[in-house]
């Protein structure tokens, strides 16, 4: 059963031939109705009017017999009843059985008793409503009813009623009642014949939408087949052309979509392969001079106490500086290694807060420079994940690194929330902050906030594109959120096993004291 809803969902074919038969379904039943009640209303219209005639002429020929039996003794008048009731209840021009009914008037209180019915009738079958209108007028009247038998059949009926004058039995009503079952069997046929061809003629246009559809979804699933596999990495795939339509038009263009992206991906591919192999080479190359500029620098700063002050001071900033350029070749070699995709995980078990305290050791001097402090606050004392170790501590130096940086002298608040499957790092500073275009560029590469503010202070810029990137390849997540003068909170999310991805957030990306 799943299946068929997903491919009904994944599908165009299902979704057009299903959409197709419900608005064919919907005009056939509406067209159906209309033609099925224009021709119960003409097969009835037609019914009424012959029925109208015969009964009309059956009561004219009996109000002329009960004429011409004027005077004459009662069982000549009851013998020209009993020809009334046999010639009225013979068959019709139109084969609708037809029954006769004699009621007494109200106020007749003549001794003789003519009521009488054919086939044995039930005289209730005449209702009280129609009566009322045959006692009130002088001509034919006429209402739809339902034939009651004495022995419990009932069938649906036409009744024609006329006020009759009987010799010695003074005023009567007398009914012709046509049976309707005729009618309604011809209606229920006609009914079914609807039902039969309206479900024949939906039955083929499914048919035909489905041939057509086919022809149409065909091409459109080869090409579908055809960018799955350009995904893939499969670029020689082409749709095969083999008529003059639209769809040809279609997988032409589309042929030459995909000779232009073939060409475009694989100069692409070589100019990043260049470009990779280009930053690591330099970054590899940089090495041995900076080695020996380094042994250089650390002989002259040795004995900067001996040089001018003007000549000790730039020493300090020439150590300084070849630091920085040491740690911006590192970065360069670790992104190289990010777009080359060959950056691997050694997983390995350890406990994350005794990391994020022996960081936040490493950083104190740097924290008391400015005039900051790290508070750390774990909800257990060992919260224990597998992950890659000099990572997951990049991870946490780059962001205790940079809250330093932006805290002005405020304490920093490092939050540590673990759960059965997931653990979070929540780094708070109540500094500069960040606003809405620096929350969007905060992991951008070479993206500062304050370069002049991050040069002076050491920074290379990839400290958190490289970290967002390692928190990434642990299937984890690193969130910003920061706002002018309020401070920023950066949450580190990774799952406690690299080999599933995280189930939740564990550490609101919005501070609770917050209340901007």
């Amino acid at each position: 059963m799943n299946r068929i809803v997903n491919r009904f969902r994944n599908s165009l074919a299902p979704k057009v031939i299903v959409s197709t038969v419900l608005l064919s379904l919907i005009v056939i039943y509406l067209t159906g109705s209309a033609l099925n009640s224009q021709l119960a209303t003409g097969i009835k219209k037609v019914n009424i009017d012959s029925s109208r005639i015969e009964a009309r002429s059956t009561i004219f020929s009996a109000e002329y017999r009960f004429l011409l039996a004027q005077g004459e003794k009662d069982e000549v008048v009851r013998k020209v009843l009993d020809n009334v009731i046999s010639s009225a209840t013979s068959l019709t021009s139109n084969e609708n059985a037809r029954e006769v009914i004699f009621i007494r008037s109200p106020g007749n209180t003549r001794e003789q008793d003519y009521e009488t019915t054919s086939n044995l009738v039930e005289p209730k079958t005449i209702p009280e409503a129609l009566r009322k209108i045959v006692r009130k007028e002088s001509d034919l009247s006429w209402s739809y009813v339902s034939i009651k038998y004495l022995g419990g059949q009932e069938i649906p009926g036409l009744a024609f009623g006329q006020k009759v004058s009987i010799p010695n039995a003074g005023q009567y009503e007398m009914y012709l009642v046509f049976s309707l079952a005729n009618q309604e069997a011809t209606l229920n046929l006609i009914q079914r014949l609807l039902i039969l061809t309206g479900s024949a003629l939906v039955l083929l246009i499914a048919l035909i939408v489905w041939l057509v559809v086919r022809q149409v979804v065909k091409p459109v699933r080869e090409a579908a087949h055809i960018a799955t596999q350009f995904t893939a990495g499969d670029f020689t795939q082409r749709m095969k052309v083999v008529t003059g339509d639209e769809i040809a038009t279609l997988g032409q263009a589309f042929n030459a979509m995909a000779e232009s992206l073939e060409k475009q991906i694989a100069r692409l591919e070589n100019l990043s392969r260049v470009q990779q192999r280009f930053v690591s080479d330099v970054s590899h190359e940089l090495r041995t001079p900076l080695t020996t500029l380094r042994m250089a620098s650390e002989v002259i700063y040795a004995s900067r106490e001996n040089f001018d002050p003007v000549v000790a001071r730039s020493t300090e900033l020439l150590v300084a500086q070849l630091d920085r350029f040491e740690r911006l070749l590192e970065d360069l070699l670790e992104v190289s290694r990010f777009d080359a995709e060959v950056a691997v995980i050694e997983a390995v078990d350890f406990d994350i807060v005794a990391l994020a305290n022996q960081c936040i050791q490493d950083l104190a001097l740097v924290a008391t420079e400015r005039s900051t402090e790290l508070r750390i606050y774990s909800i257990a004392e060992n919260i224990y994940i597998k992950a890659d170790i000099r990572r997951v501590e990049r991870i946490l130096r780059n962001l205790f690194s940079n809250a330093i940086d932006h805290a002005e002298e405020k304490p920093i608040t490092v939050t540590i929330i673990a759960s059965e499957s997931d653990v979070a790092v929540g780094v708070r500073d109540h500094g500069v902050g960040l606003d809405e275009n620096s929350l969007r560029r905060v992991f951008d590469r070479f993206w500062r906030a304050d370069p002049s503010r991050a040069r002076t202070r050491g920074g290379t810029g990839l400290g958190l594109s490289i970290a967002l990137e390692d928190a990434r390849l642990h299937n984890g997540e690193l969130e910003a959120w920061g706002r002018p003068g309020k401070g920023a909170h950066f949450v580190l999310t990774l799952p406690r096993n690299t080999a599933l991805g995280i189930e939740s957030r564990l550490i609101k990306l919005q501070p609770d004291d917050y209340h901007g």
